[in-house]
């Protein structure tokens, strides 16, 4: 397998509004019953209005913040890791600089599509690539040939799911990325929050450089995954690096001595 010609990915997403009650009348009857019908276990204690932050999940009521990718330069114990993120409070323009930005990644030096290239994230197929997908569409955002998968059959799409290459044929198991990491023996860099708290750190905290830094470790997580699926040696601390990302955000350092 060439790594080199790989583009792993991450997405966080919240849900379009921070509340259920600052959604318009005719979106909170489409929440309502989607809600009712997937999201609400318990009808003794759950409401429409109380699973409403399990809103970002879904394409059509969420939206995302920020979409992180790496890829990887050289090879065995002098690979590097190449991380570079797209947020914004903007969802439209996040969607562009990433499309524009997958345009000139999936072509080769000639200019032309290297069909040999894909992208990979864990449950991706399942969740990242239709997600990045569905809100291109929303927000009249052309999708780049690396994501125009609709309709095509699976030996066609060059693309890598984590999470698909563990199950082994085993559809009924879900692992998580942290869990596989774990089992892998790969220490997981996920030392300030998880998946459940980006809803509370963008709406409450407005921190979205804390939800940008997780989600790059995120990616460093992923990439070392994959390595380890190949018994490939782990890319070392000193050779990851952060790309300047093209919004006017800051990014926080993502390792702090730590991957």
């Amino acid at each position: 397998m060439n790594f080199n010609k790989i583009l792993f990915l991450d997405i966080e997403t919240v849900s379009q509004y921070e509340t259920y009650e600052d959604m318009p009348p005719h979106w909170k009857e489409l929440w309502d019953d989607k809600a009712r019908k997937r999201e609400i276990k318990d009808a003794a204690k759950d409401t429409v209005a109380s699973v409403y932050p399990r809103a970002s999940i879904y394409a059509e009521f969420g939206r995302i913040i920020c979409i992180s990718c790496g890829y990887f330069q050289d090879e065995g114990e002098s690979r590097k890791l190449i991380l570079k993120s797209f947020y914004n409070e903007d969802e439209a323009t996040l969607l562009q600089e990433f499309a524009d930005s997958i345009s000139r990644w999936e072509k080769n030096k000639l200019g032309q599509i290297d069909l040999e290239k894909g992208l990979c994230a864990h449950n991706g197929k399942e969740f990242d690539f239709p997600y990045i997908c569905r809100r291109m569409i929303i927000n009249r955002v052309a999708l780049p040939e690396a994501l125009k998968i609709s309709g095509k059959k699976p030996w066609e799409i060059k693309h890598l799911d984590t999470m698909e290459l563990w199950k082994f044929g085993d559809n009924k198991n879900f692992t998580s990325l942290k869990l596989l990491a774990a089992s892998l023996g790969i220490p997981s860099p996920k030392d300030d929050i998880d998946g459940s708290m980006v809803y509370g750190v963008y709406y409450h905290e407005k921190d979205l450089d804390r939800i940008v830094t997780y989600c790059q470790k995120d990616v460093i997580t992923l990439a070392q995954v994959l390595l380890r699926f190949y018994c490939e040696p782990l890319v070392k601390k000193e050779n990851i690096e952060i790309k300047t990302c093209s919004t006017e955000l800051t990014i926080l350092p993502v390792l702090n001595g730590k991957i």
